[in-house]
């Protein structure tokens, strides 16, 4: 159901039950989901692919062009999964030739105010909450939460089931299954809390928290604590995420709680 006061460019396809309302205006070469309501004063620029039943707020912008000098104008976009939610003013940009998009999972909350560069990659069911910025060429892994402020350099990689405090500065790779805070950023503990709400055992749990105990508490380097890990603990897809996720840490991980980080 468009509004006589949207503007729907003719070459967008726009599934038949989705709802625009006024005051909106969708670009060409735009692809929108079934059962999508887009609120009044949305932009949704050239490149868009948004999926179903989600909500995007008013003064969203999705697709703009990058933030990015090199950009040449080349034909990218930027991916919004299923079931996701997009608030006030929030911007995500679409992708340059290094990715060629720029991705949001599906059943994803992206609070008000929050900016998600070109190239991002975000995975499934994901919290950024309000003002959170993501720079270019992120990776974000599912089930993220990210803290009110919560600003994330480019390139920087957080792993899944991570969670970050509000008014954090990330520059180094966040791990999966931990959180993270204080400056600079640092391991103060597993996120237990998000685990077991999403069905993780007390065993699985504890089995995570005994890697991170060697890896940031018994003043290994990240090789030695690597190598341990491997030849000590059962292989598991926990155990195996997590050594893999430090063997791919261009930007490195961040350090533990201890007084000198």
């Amino acid at each position: 159901m468009n509004q006589p006061l949207a503007y729907v460019h003719p070459g967008a396809k726009i599934a038949k039950n989705v709802v625009i309302e006024p005051f909106t205006t969708i670009h060409n070469n735009v692809v929108i989901g079934e059962g999508t309501w887009i609120g009044s004063n949305v932009t949704i620029m050239e490149g868009a692919r948004i999926g179903k039943n989600c909500n995007i707020f008013p003064g969203a912008v999705i697709s703009a062009i990058p933030q990015d000098l090199k950009f040449q104008d080349e034909e990218t976009t930027a991916v919004i999964g299923d079931n996701t939610t997009i608030r006030e003013y929030v911007t995500i940009n679409r992708g340059t030739v290094d990715r060629g998009k720029t991705v949001v999972g599906n059943n994803c909350l992206i609070m008000a105010y929050c900016h998600i560069a070109h190239d991002c990659i975000v995975g499934d069911n994901c919290i950024f909450s309000n003002a959170s910025t993501l720079a270019g060429h992120c990776t974000v892994g599912n089930f993220v939460i990210l803290a009110g402020m919560t600003a994330v350099h480019q390139f920087c990689t957080i792993g899944s089931h991570a969670f970050v405090t509000g008014g954090s500065l990330v520059r180094k790779d966040v791990p999966p299954f931990v959180k993270a805070a204080r400056e600079p950023l640092s391991y103060v503990g597993i996120n237990s809390i998000g685990l077991r709400r999403r069905g993780f055992t007390p065993e699985k749990i504890g089995e995570v928290q005994n890697i991170y105990r060697l890896l940031y508490q018994k003043n290994y380097n990240t090789t030695q604590a690597s190598e341990i890990i491997e030849a000590e603990f059962e292989a598991t897809p926990e155990r195996d995420e997590i050594l893999q996720f430090i063997k791919n840490a261009k930007r490195g991980i961040m350090k533990g709680y201890f007084s000198n980080n």
